[in-house]
This record gives C-alpha cells, sequence and structure tokens, in this order.
C-alpha cells in the first residue's frame, strides 16, 4: 500500500527564503462523496500543465494515497463535477539537507503551511532555522488544515 507519511506546520508568514524558491500554482477539486472522496489536480508552471487525480485514505501522520497521471481530456470533463469544492494555492519547494519542504500559500485565505514527506512516522525531524523563525504551530492531523475541509 503506497504510504504517505507527512507534517504539517502552520505558518505565521512565506519565509525569505522561499520567496526566490521554484513554485508552481495548483488548483485542486474534490469529486463528491461519502467514504471515498478523489481529487483532481492541475499544476502549473513555466513548462505547462500537469494533471493528476488522488486518492487519500486516513487521517494524521501516516495515509494510504493512490495518485495517477492524466491527461487533459480526463481532467476537463471531471473538473466542473467539482464545483464548490476547490482550493487554489501557490506552492514553494526547498530542499533542505534530505528533506523537501513544500510551502503553500493559500488563495483566498490567510494561510501559508509547510509539509515534509518522512521515510517513517518515527523518522527525525529538525526544523530549518528559516522555518522555525515563521512557525505557529504543528497541525499535522488537524482536520481544519486539510486541503478537502479548506475547499469545502
Amino acid at each position: 500500500e503506497p504510504l504517505e507519511i507527512e507534517r504539517k506546520f502552520l505558518l505565521n508568514g512565506l519565509p525569505d527564503e522561499a520567496r526566490e524558491a521554484p513554485n508552481v500554482r495548483i488548483e485542486q477539486g474534490w469529486l463528491a462523496g461519502e467514504t471515498i472522496r478523489e481529487r483532481l489536480r492541475r499544476v502549473s508552471d513555466a513548462s505547462g500543465e500537469r494533471f493528476y487525480r488522488t486518492i487519500k485514505l486516513g487521517t494524521g501522520l501516516t495515509r494510504a494515497e493512490y495518485e495517477e497521471s492524466i491527461s487533459r481530456e480526463m481532467f476537463e470533463p471531471l473538473w466542473p463535477l467539482t464545483a464548490g469544492c476547490r482550493i487554489e494555492k501557490r506552492r514553494y519547494k526547498i530542499l533542505e539537507g534530505e528533506r523537501l519542504w513544500e510551502i503553500d500559500v493559500f488563495e483566498g485565505h490567510d494561510l501559508v503551511t509547510a509539509e515534509v514527506e518522512l521515510p517513517s512516522p518515527d523518522a527525525a525531524l529538525e526544523l530549518p532555522a528559516w522555518l522555525a523563525r515563521c512557525l505557529v504551530r504543528e497541525v499535522t492531523g488537524d482536520p481544519a488544515f486539510s486541503n478537502l475541509n479548506l475547499a469545502r
């Protein structure tokens, strides 16, 4: 089972170090469902657009994640079905040692978060100094900060 082991942090703003980092625009929408919520994602940058569909199961630090690339032709007829459950964000990526930090600035929300994937649930994690300066608190597993809940 493909696992995503990820910790998430609330920041008080975009760290200065992220301002010059590579970044992409992400639009996400969720299809209606009771038990399973499928996410559609469009990622845009200077190289063009890429499309994905994803199902995540579980909550908290460790979740099952199934993701695949899809074509524009598959994405476009499904996207209107996500109306009313969408978010847009700008994602900045910063490599710090062995960890890739993803800093998300959400459009329409006064919200900046940082995420990092880990190799195991008990992996040690030291926050980089540039991130610690902006840290409000850890929000891993807090439903108020899930992308799906922000989209509702």
